[in-house]
């Protein structure tokens, strides 16, 4: 069964709506034998990534970059992974309040890195998520998870 791995940095109650989305997009009961696993990007291991087909990724924007803890996941994970995760599809949600364009530049640019694919475009959300933009992340999620499908 084709695995979706959702690496998220959540620490906001902003964050945790958009990965409340993402996640129910991905698990939509139209989408069929996917397994969906979620990782908070401290704890993701090399073992994780290399067993998913498909990755989401979550990140507030700090300081006009991705968070420090979906940098660690990359950090943690690239090498193992370079060879082995070509070709693999991915979607990116990024929440800020402003300067979101460089956590956007500097996640794509790890993903061109090992050859990922995007799969979607991004989710970018500054300051409260209103309805359509959980609905982007809904949309996002269902997008990346339906990819896997048979």
């Amino acid at each position: 069964m084709p695995r979706l791995l959702i690496v998220h940095h959540t620490p906001s109650p902003h964050m945790q709506a958009m990965f409340e989305a993402v996640l129910a997009g991905a698990t939509d009961p139209e989408i069929e034998g996917v397994e969906v696993v979620r990782r908070a990007a401290l704890a993701l291991t090399p073992d994780e990534m290399l067993a998913a087909d498909g990755y989401l990724l979550g990140t507030p924007a700090n300081l006009g970059y991705m968070s420090g803890a979906l940098k660690h996941a990359f950090d943690t994970c690239y090498y193992p992974c370079l060879d082995s995760t070509r070709g693999r599809p991915y979607g990116l949600y990024v929440h800020g309040n402003e300067g979101t364009e460089g956590a956007e530049r500097s996640v794509e640019s790890v993903t061109t890195g090992l050859g990922w694919v995007k799969a979607a475009s991004s989710v970018v959300v500054m300051g409260k998520p209103e309805k359509d933009d959980l609905e982007r992340c809904w949309e996002l999620g269902a997008t990346v998870a339906a990819q896997l499908m048979g």
